[in-house]
């Protein structure tokens, strides 16, 4: 058996046992399987860790930039309280629109908002509203950008907010300091904004399973 077929089987699992999928979230990656979405959803046991995680902070607003079809914007909104708030920023208006039944289905219109449109764009609108603080913000969107996404993440946070960035480890290709791909440059930008700003405490955790080798970066402000 080859590692990645491990990798899968383990991952299948602890999703089912400790991650079972409902009817909702399944017809959300049906669905966007059928319109030909990007299969960059998080599994259903980073889903769950996603969860886990708001429901520990006790979480009444979530700031998501990165919706894609609403797989990982369901699991997050369920740990909100019934006037809890999730805004989530989506740059594919298609991606959106699907999102968009996929959250309506799962019942959960009434506390997310999702906006369409570059995230650099929205960021800046959002932070005209002069909304409550996040208290927790999950970044899983152009990789290029990610530094920039923590940086507007701090501004909207308060301390003790948490801050995840999906997606760090880029197959080992992190640790290229001489790469010119975007993502692997950004995704370093960002770690590298966890490691120094004064106002963050942050860790990286290498991951593997059905998704492959990666990891996230997760980060509490402190001031």
């Amino acid at each position: 058996m080859s590692s990645s077929q491990r990798w899968d089987d383990v991952d299948f699992y602890f999703a089912g046992h400790l991650a079972p999928e409902d009817d909702a979230l399944q017809a959300a990656l049906r669905d966007s399987e059928a319109a030909q979405l990007p299969h960059i959803n998080v599994t259903p046991t980073q889903g769950k860790l996603l969860r886990l995680l708001a429901e520990m902070q006790g979480a009444r607003t979530i700031l998501e930039i990165g919706t894609l079809g609403g797989y990982s914007t369901i699991w997050l909104a369920r740990a909100l309280p019934a006037d809890g708030r999730l805004v989530s920023l989506e740059y594919n208006a298609r991606h959106a629109d699907v999102a968009a039944r996929n959250i309506a289905r799962a019942g959960l219109d009434r506390v997310v908002e999702v906006r369409v449109g570059p995230a650099l764009e929205s960021l800046p609108k959002l932070a005209d509203e002069n909304p409550p603080p996040f208290d927790l913000v999950f970044i899983d969107a152009d990789k290029a950008n990610n530094a920039h996404y923590v940086e507007w993440a701090l501004r909207l946070t308060r301390a003790g907010s948490v801050i995840i960035v999906d997606n760090v480890v880029r197959g080992g290709g992190v640790i290229d300091d001489l790469s010119t791909d975007p993502d692997i440059r950004g995704t370093r930008a960002a770690i590298e904004l966890i490691a120094t700003h004064p106002r963050l405490s942050g860790t990286a955790i290498q991951t593997v399973g059905s998704k492959g080798y990666d990891g996230f970066a997760l980060a509490r402000v402190l001031a």
